[in-house]
């Protein structure tokens, strides 16, 4: 049975079962502790609540660990999105009860800062209308959100997408309470090494002067060009002679001129510096642990972002300092080829899902049966469908690829016919696209003069979305099949990536892991798409490095 939960202001708690249309079925109850008002309930088949973010990880730190949850405002961005196509729209449980009874909707409080020391201060929810009760207006909305979602295109998937989101919102809190193990020591022996010493006084550490020195060498004796300032070196190279629309490195790479290899040299360790650097290190890496703020559903297509810490995005160098405690071993997790193989499934193309289901390298299978054997251009080809490449050799191979696969291929045009007209586009679950009004509403160029452009970049956008999106909510359902799988185990789940996954677990636990995590994924393809022919291997590495694994 569910059972709703809303915090008081003391630190208790008022709670109550519920029926399967959301309203209660049984007493309202009034207990002095949220904390143990959960913990003396471990039969309790799933909490609903206002937000996960912030109740679950007042639990996790009383070491109270919830198996299932209903988060409303992680449903309430799904449904309002679903409903009126309209993503970003507020999302805490005020606005879905303004929503509910027709009132001015609030706006979400901005986002706080993300968190790397204790803090005095918290910032609370979005206030609720005077003498309305955060745990009334949670029965309310909750039952109202049931409702909304049996009117769904399909309720069914909307209910698994629901839960699903829900379910990465509790293994975000765990993995941001649990961290990634670090080694700060590592860590700075590799900035030493690659930056050099650093001066007092802020200045850059050596090496990135001495590339700095190298770069206005390179354009004349007495020229001080500063790297870092994108204009100054347009400016330098136009003086050369060289006209450049931008510092990318594609760009740069195109000039014969002495000062491209120290730029780009320069260009890169500024990224280092900058993004993780001695003052990164000091501000994120805690105890042996990085520890960053994960945020579910961070972008339309479902997709994770994190608030701050970038981890996200870790150089592969830096890799090297994610290493594993003595005795345990990191278990490193790559889907093989996700998203032809999610295309395979949503798209329901037999030849499509009869060659993900046959073996581990489906471009290598694909290139066997169309492309001369040769497995680039099949990947080429492929990935040109879902991206929406029309030139070059993507082009050339994508008629042969709609003749073997036209049900696959059809499903991504008509996701970008769709994209292209304004329509509301959706995931196989349910997730929602913005609809091209709202597109058009963020560009002031004038709509004579945007409205063909955005409609082309939207449908580009529209058909990569279908396969993104869901592959976004296959992992979401592969993460809780891991969490569920690990936990009587010491295993900790402390990375997840698009399509990966890394488990911190002792050695000897190793094998039953990578188990965990291939079962976990064929049971999440079986549980989002029913029975098909299309399997979802992991590519899994056993290490003490996490630069090792790749």
């Amino acid at each position: 049975m569910r059972w709703a939960i809303a915090e008081t202001g003391d630190g208790g708690a008022r709670l109550c079962p519920l029926d399967q249309d959301g309203h209660p079925a049984g007493p309202v109850l009034d207990e002095p502790s949220l904390v143990e008002a959960v913990r003396s309930r471990p039969d309790v088949e799933r909490w609903v609540w206002r937000s996960t973010a912030e109740i679950y990880r007042a639990l996790w730190a009383a070491g109270v660990w919830v198996e299932r949850c209903y988060d409303v405002q992680a449903a309430e961005a799904l449904l309002i999105g679903h409903e009126e196509g309209q993503s970003g729209q507020a999302r805490s449980l005020a606005a879905a009860w303004a929503r509910l009874h027709n009132l001015a909707v609030p706006p979400d409080a901005p986002v706080r800062a993300a968190e790397t020391q204790p803090s005095l201060f918290e910032s609370g929810p979005v206030p609720l209308p005077p003498g309305v009760d955060e745990f009334t207006a949670l029965l309310a909305v909750y039952a109202g959100q049931v409702a909304r979602t049996t009117r769904a295109e399909h309720p069914e998937r909307m209910r698994l997408l629901l839960a699903a989101e829900s379910a990465g919102m509790l293994v975000a809190v765990d993995m941001g309470q649990l961290g990634i193990p670090w080694r700060a020591d590592v860590h700075r022996e590799l900035l030493d090494s690659m930056l050099g010493e650093r001066f007092p006084g802020g200045s850059e550490p050596r090496r990135m002067a001495e590339l700095a020195d190298e770069v206005s060498r390179a354009f004349g004796t007495g020229v001080r060009v500063r790297p870092d300032l994108p204009a100054d070196i347009i400016r330098a190279f136009g003086r050369a002679g060289i006209l450049l629309s931008s510092t990318r490195k594609w760009e740069l790479q195109q000039i014969d001129h002495p000062a491209v290899a120290p730029l780009l040299a320069y260009k890169s360790l500024y990224r280092l510096y900058t993004a993780h650097g001695w003052s990164w290190l000091e501000q994120w890496v805690h105890g042996g642990r990085f520890r960053p703020e994960y945020l579910p559903g961070g972008t339309v297509s479902g997709r994770w972002t994190t608030n701050g810490g970038g981890a996200l995005q870790i150089p592969k160098v830096i890799r090297q300092a994610i290493r594993a405690d003595p005795g345990w071993s990191l278990v490193v997790a790559d889907a093989d080829q996700m998203e032809p193989r999610i295309l395979a499934a949503i798209s329901r193309d037999p030849g499509l899902m009869e060659a993900a289901g046959r073996g581990e390298d489906l471009y290598a299978d694909l290139a066997a049966r169309g492309f001369g054997g040769d497995r680039d251009q099949a990947k080429i080809a492929l990935l040109g469908a879902i991206y929406g490449q029309t030139s070059g050799d993507a082009l050339t191979h994508l008629a042969g690829l709609r003749r073997r696969y036209p049900a696959a291929v059809a499903y991504v045009d008509d996701a970008a016919r769709a994209g292209e007209e304004g329509r509301l586009v959706r995931t196989w679950l349910g997730r929602t696209c913005t609809p091209l009004s709202v597109a058009l509403d963020d560009t002031d160029a004038p709509q004579d003069t945007r409205t063909d452009s955005a409609a082309r970049a939207r449908g580009r956008f529209t058909r990569n979305f279908v396969v993104q999106g869901s592959a976004a909510d296959w992992a979401l359902l592969v993460l809780a099949g891991i969490r569920h799988a690990i936990r009587e185990l010491r295993a900790e789940l402390v990375f997840f990536q698009h399509d990966e996954v890394i488990v911190h677990c002792p050695t000897e636990e190793a094998a039953t892991v990578a188990e965990a995590i291939a079962t976990a994924a064929d049971t999440a393809g079986r549980i989002a798409f029913g029975q098909t022919p299309v399997r979802f291997p992991f590519t899994t590495a056993v290490v003490q490095c996490y630069g090792d694994a790749k």
